[in-house]
């Protein structure tokens, strides 16, 4: 038996078992545990060469660290929540490129916890799970529908890690990044008035959600402040898909068969109001301009390309966790508290020919 037969052993046997400790690298490196945990945390004084030889141990023997036991000894595990819904649609998935992003970038890992509906009254359920995992902030990114934020308690969020939310409305005390829906649907509104429309329709969606409102309200003042008519028979109500927006659209010409244009709340809702116009035999844009809002990527190739307002929604989820990582430090550091603020991303006008 050679001399560097327990070093085989060791070797091959770290191939056998599913986790290498700090002494089996040790035991390869012929060194201290106490060393080996230096050059994997990059700290003290060692030797090049012996940092070297451990190192070729580390990736021998493929060695990675217990992050479970680092976050022990540290008291932060590097992990963020996403409380999310409807992942499967584009606004939301557009979200969470954003988050996941910045949480690479920044060292965290995520995890996700999905609800069945924007209004699951299980928010109780979800922070005791929340809570058990021990992760280091959270990020609601729910959307605001109906009284799902009745939860919020006065000193509810002092009890819990910190907290970012999206697409809600300003709320005191509450960290929050959102689209400027308002600013968004103004500038769709505004855009159509400049192309010297003046029968000018609006297809919301739900108003039940706050978007909703917000995009109905910007349309609204857009209107007013213009001059134009607002009127019930210029309202249809949608959910966010393209057979409701052909069902509202249908609704809006029976009602008002001479409207000029139309603001869709989605390019899903414009998706469908396109093709009841079509059907109808109108042209777009000469005898009806639409609007839409998302700029999903499919929207530059609808009959005729889609004008759309571009949500920057990955830029939202960047800037989620920039804000939830700064609360996360200045807690953990005893720093100063930061304020709590609302974060109005302004989406921007892409003009295709739908409306020109």
């Amino acid at each position: 038996m050679s001399g560097n037969s327990s070093v085989e052993q060791l070797s091959r046997g770290s191939n056998e078992h599913a986790y290498v400790t700090l002494q089996d690298v040790a035991a390869l490196a012929g060194v201290s545990i106490k060393t080996v945990s230096r050059v994997v945390n990059n700290q003290g004084e060692i030797t090049e060469a012996t940092r070297q030889r451990v190192q070729a141990a580390i990736d021998e023997l493929g060695y990675r660290p217990n992050v479970l036991a680092r976050s022990l000894v540290n008291r932060r595990t590097d992990t963020l929540a996403v409380v999310a819904w409807g992942i499967e649609y584009f606004g939301p998935s557009r979200t969470m490129v954003g988050i996941e992003q910045q949480c690479d970038e920044l060292g965290y890992s995520l995890f996700l916890d999905l609800v069945s509906q924007p209004d699951d009254p299980n928010q109780e359920r979800i922070l005791d799970t929340l809570l058990a995992r021990r992760v280091d902030g959270i990020i609601w990114s729910v959307p605001e529908v109906g009284e799902n934020r009745k939860w919020l308690k006065p000193g509810l969020l002092e009890r819990l890690p910190p907290i970012v939310f999206l697409s809600m409305q300003s709320q005191p005390g509450l960290t929050i990044a959102a689209v400027n829906n308002l600013s968004g649907a103004r500038q769709a509104a505004q855009h159509l008035i400049d192309q010297g429309r003046r029968k000018i329709a609006i297809i919301t969606g739900p108003k039940a959600w706050w978007e909703a409102r917000e995009r109905f309200a910007g349309w609204k003042s857009t209107m007013e402040e213009a001059g134009l008519t607002v009127s019930p028979s210029l309202i249809a109500e949608s959910y966010w898909s393209a057979a409701g927006g052909e069902r509202a659209m249908q609704q809006l010409l029976k009602q008002t068969p001479d409207i000029d244009a139309v603001f869709a709340s989605s390019d899903q809702i414009a998706l469908g109001a396109l093709g009841a116009i079509h059907q109808t035999g109108r042209r777009v844009p000469q005898d009806l301009a639409i609007v839409g809002f998302d700029n999903a990527p499919e929207s530059a190739f609808y009959w005729p390309p889609l004008t759309t307002v571009y949500q920057k929604l990955v830029k939202v989820g960047h800037i989620a966790v920039r804000n939830l990582h700064q609360m996360i430090e200045s807690r953990r550091q005893q720093r100063a508290y930061v304020e709590a603020a609302l974060t109005l991303i302004e989406p921007e006008l892409i003009v295709r020919a739908s409306s020109k």
